[in-house]
């Protein structure tokens, strides 16, 4: 093995190392309307603005 060889091998032990470690974001599932205030909003996010995701944040946090 080359200093080639050894550095690309390194890298992969990282980057799957990096996987293991990295959490992915928790929560509810987008439902196509915003989780505060309902309304509608693109299907791949769930609130319409960082203001509806900050009491949302509230509200479970106080729930809890």
């Amino acid at each position: 093995m080359d200093e080639g060889d050894i550095s690309a091998e390194r890298e992969e032990i990282e980057r799957q190392s990096a996987r293991l470690t990295c959490k992915k974001a928790e929560g509810p599932k987008p439902t196509g309307s915003c989780l505060y205030c309902e309304v509608p909003v693109e299907s791949t996010v769930r609130w319409c603005c960082a203001s509806c995701r900050d009491e949302w944040e509230g509200l479970v946090k106080r729930r809890r």
